[in-house]
């Protein structure tokens, strides 16, 4: 496990994220003071349970923050967080950001869902308020040379890429060559931006991809008919990329037909490195393989963090959740080494941050390119084994040996 340093700890206490309600437009906040966050996600509907979360991590790390005696530099000026219910729709999630900036917000979290958020990027960028993306993978977010928009995850290109080589070396680890791939995924931006880098890397590495098969997260509640087609060219992998509910549906689906195939393998899954995960989907999760983004298991940071957060509200604290913690970190930070809570000065500050000790299994610190994608966000790969989620790949993550092949449910 790795250490927490007391500069560590002592970082901590500087990066209090409480926003102005008022805009904090001044910059030298006094003591007393509130700066205000705001924090879109869906709160509401389908994805209401990732949602909640993300929003209860980013009231814990407010709460952090303030306990530790708020933003050092603005006089130990408090973060306050204020909520939006995007509702899991583009529109709303629009509203609500400009609902929250028009009421004092200085800067933005969210959103879970890409659609919302390259929604949510529009209303920062001409309201001119820094917006930290914690969970949005599509590529085309900072590719409208946004100035104000940043993201903590890798993207999607970077994902989609990034597992096709980890399934090559893992591959090659084991000696288990790989040739056919069966692509299950969500229909719009996520799935399909995840699913043509993939396809582009794979190619590269000498694979096929032998089967495509899109379905609508819209009133999902079977995946047998999409599981059946992927099946129908016996490959050796089947690769999925989808929300919680729906990828959950797909591995019961595999599990129930009991095929002859090397792995189910998750692409940015919002199912198979959750930690409900294994008891949900029982023995038809058994092996599946997910290359993700993910809190640093090895970390006694994230430990301690994620052990308060289900001992307040009573659930565990996903990598979703964990993002949603550290962009606030992020912001506050930044309101501390800016001393300001103006929201250009504060965009400016967050451009040029270096976040070291990041709560993921990141290549680095948290620092942000000229499109502002954090340039140290990787991917790695994890496995249901023994009724847990573990950290199989690379070596310097690991919980757990990988075991590949691993056929669902065997």
């Amino acid at each position: 496990m790795k250490k927490m340093t007391l500069s560590a700890v002592m970082a901590m206490g500087l990066m209090g994220l409480t926003a102005c309600a008022g805009g904090g437009g001044s910059g030298n906040s006094g003591a007393g003071e509130t700066i205000t966050i705001g924090s879109v996600h869906p709160l509401s509907g389908s994805l209401a349970g990732v949602g909640g979360m993300m929003s209860d991590a980013a009231k814990l790390a407010v709460e952090d923050i303030n306990a530790a005696g708020g933003i050092a530099s603005l006089n130990g000026a408090k973060l306050a967080l204020s909520d939006g219910d995007s509702q899991g729709k583009a529109q709303s999630g629009q509203s609500e950001a400009q609902r929250l900036i028009t009421e004092g917000a200085v800067a933005l979290v969210g959103t879970y869902q890409s659609d919302v958020t390259q929604n949510v990027a529009s209303v920062a960028e001409r309201s001119k308020v820094p917006f930290v993306i914690d969970v949005a993978v599509d590529d085309k977010i900072l590719e409208q040379g946004y100035k104000n928009t940043f993201r903590l995850q890798p993207n999607a290109s970077s994902m989609g890429a990034a597992g096709a080589t980890a399934l090559v070396e893992m591959g090659k680890q084991t000696g288990t060559e790989i040739k056919t791939i069966s692509y299950v995924h969500i229909e719009g931006a996520f799935g399909d931006s995840v699913f043509a880098a993939f396809k582009k890397e794979a190619e590269t590495q000498g694979m096929t991809i032998a089967k495509e098969v899109t379905y609508s997260g819209t009133n999902f509640s079977d995946a047998t008919t999409q599981v059946t087609e992927a099946l129908s060219v016996n490959p050796d992998i089947v690769a999925v990329t989808g929300y919680y509910p729906d990828n959950l549906l797909v591995a019961k689906a595999v599990g129930a037909l009991s095929p002859n195939i090397k792995a189910v393998f998750g692409i940015a899954s919002g199912a198979f490195d959750d930690n409900s995960f294994p008891a949900s989907a029982g023995v038809a999760g058994d092996g599946i393989l997910s290359a993700n983004y993910h809190y640093d298991a090895t970390s006694d940071r994230a430990a301690d963090i994620r052990k308060r957060f289900e001992a307040k509200y009573g659930k565990s604290m996903e990598t979703a959740a964990m993002l949603s913690y550290q962009a606030v970190e992020v912001i506050a930070k930044a309101l501390d080494k800016g001393a300001s809570a103006d929201p250009k000065k504060l965009r400016d500050a967050i451009a040029g941050i270096s976040l070291d000790d990041p709560l993921l299994a990141f290549s680095g610190p948290i620092e942000f390119d000229e499109t502002g994608q954090n340039k140290n966000a990787t991917v790695i790969v994890m496995q249901v084994l023994d009724g847990k989620v573990e950290q199989v790949f690379p070596e310097e993550f690991v919980t757990k040996d990988l075991i590949f092949p691993a056929l669902p449910g065997k």
